[in-house]
């Protein structure tokens, strides 16, 4: 039996793949698809399913309907946003990861972006969130909720593969696919280009018939995988 290479050995796997503390703060990033929440009798929210481990004394408790006031409540309802959040609080580490996705820590301060709901991984309770109703045209029924962020503090994001940010200009505004769209600036004016002839209507067509626009001083930070369900743009 050939003898084992010594590099392939479980002592070295464990090594190279063990935690490390790097002091990063509050967030920490341990790979590029798991981050480290540092607890210390705070408090953080993070999207439903995203725990796979943690040390420490934590408890972990799901949104109350209620917590963030009956309008939250009656936009979930009308938009159709119904993924609730977990609160994690106590004193550990939490690490969360979402499906092998990549992970951007942001540590915003005094910042203000709107996030696709389904790329929001995490954040600290010192953010400022709120749900923003689509306007939706009736080609653009079924898509995601939008996030609008603001304030000082930390937020991870989730992105298919590596991000791409483009910036906008007054005179050079971007156009997206909307299943591509991840986050842009929350002072952007947004608004649903089309490109639609009777050969888009016929047959599989080109896919790319419907854009979302982005006017203004800003950033649109999009994905290289356009095969998720479009994002809708919100004013």
């Amino acid at each position: 039996m050939t003898e084992p290479i010594s590099r392939y050995s479980l002592k070295d796997f464990v090594e190279n793949t063990s935690q490390k503390d790097k002091n990063e703060g509050f967030f920490e990033q341990e790979t590029e698809r798991i981050i480290e929440i540092n607890l210390n009798d705070n408090l953080a929210w993070m999207k439903k399913g995203a725990m796979i481990a943690y040390t420490g004394k934590v408890k972990f408790e799901l949104e109350n309907m209620f917590e963030h006031g009956i309008k939250t409540v009656f936009k979930r309802f009308v938009s159709g946003e119904g993924g609730s959040l977990v609160k994690a609080k106590g004193t550990g580490k939490v690490y969360i990861a979402d499906g092998g996705k990549k992970i951007s820590i942001l540590n915003m301060k005094n910042d203000n972006i709107i996030v696709n709901g389904n790329s929001v991984l995490a954040f600290e309770p010192s953010l400022k969130w709120d749900i923003k109703l689509m306007k939706l045209s009736s080609m653009m029924a079924g898509g995601l909720t939008n996030i609008q962020i603001n304030g000082t503090g930390m937020l991870a994001i989730t992105t298919a593969y590596d991000p791409l940010t483009l910036k906008v200009t007054p005179n050079t505004p971007v156009f997206t696919d909307p299943s591509a769209t991840i986050a842009w600036s929350g002072n952007l004016k947004t608004s649903i280009a089309t490109d639609i002839s009777f050969k888009t209507l016929i047959g599989r067509g080109s896919g790319d018939s419907i854009q979302l626009k982005f006017e203004g001083n800003g950033f649109v930070i999009v994905q290289p995988d356009s095969n998720m369900p479009y994002v809708a743009a919100a004013n």
